[in-house]
């Protein structure tokens, strides 16, 4: 397929086909995956596939589960099941293209998502179809929407995870609460001690009813500008994130 780079995820791990314009996949999809809490045996459902960062790196680490990743873009979703050949886990990864919001069937022990990360109708668009898709919501309340949509094929105590910046915080909370979404935990994740969250992790379990919780930051980056150990462990040696 033309116009794609050949990158690696997980220290090499991974051999990864992401467009060369448009959306391009670096730590978020990593981290997210990290922060998944499935068990071997268990289903996981993804939406937002992409070319399949996230899917890819999650079963790196947990090779003993399924995931079904859903994809609206035709071509993301065939880089999604060519990433999936090229790194031998085209049985464990089913990559369907479709709308997550239109997505009836299936129940699943956990879920994911890197939603688009602005709120409609926010800041300047990009030219590019697929950069715009991922960076901003084509409609008000979709982060809202694919909450529900997500928390709808859960199973009881199933786990939904999201990746979005620190400033979306209260809407990805009411999000949960509204699609049935307790014991609510928060990792912000900090460029570098001291410094402001620019990303979050939010983790909420389908009709759980224990106390939130706001977990102590994560911090990427060292003072030489080098990752700390905390985000080597995670972003290169492939180890859960613990929510």
């Amino acid at each position: 397929m033309s116009g794609t780079s050949d990158d690696r995820l997980l220290g090499g791990r991974i051999r990864f086909r992401q467009p060369v314009r448009g959306y391009r996949a670096a730590i978020d999809p990593v981290l997210l995956a990290a922060s998944v809490p499935a068990r071997p045996g268990e289903a996981v459902l993804e939406a937002g596939t992409g070319a399949g960062a996230a899917a890819l790196a999650l079963l790196a680490r947990l090779p003993e589960i399924r995931l079904t990743g859903i994809e609206i873009d035709p071509v993301l979703a065939a880089l999604a099941r060519d990433n999936a050949v090229a790194n031998g886990m085209q049985g464990r990864l089913d990559v369907i293209e479709a709308d997550i919001l239109a997505v009836q069937s299936g129940r699943f022990a956990h879920a994911l998502a890197n939603p688009p990360f602005q709120p409609h109708g926010s800041g300047s668009e990009s030219p590019l179809p697929g950069r715009r898709r991922a960076d901003r919501e084509p409609a008000p309340g979709m982060l809202a929407a694919w909450t529900a949509a997500l928390s709808r094929r859960l199973l009881p105590r199933g786990s939904l995870t999201l990746v979005l910046p620190a400033a979306r915080l209260s809407a990805c909370l009411a999000g949960c609460r509204a699609a049935g979404l307790g014991a609510i935990a928060v990792l912000p994740v900090a460029p570098h001690a001291g410094q402001a969250a620019g990303r979050i992790l939010v983790q909420g379990r389908k009709s759980a009813r224990g106390p939130d919780r706001l977990l102590a930051p994560l911090v990427l980056h060292a003072a030489d500008g080098g990752f700390t150990p905390e985000a080597v462990r995670v972003l290169r040696d492939g180890e859960a994130l613990v929510i």
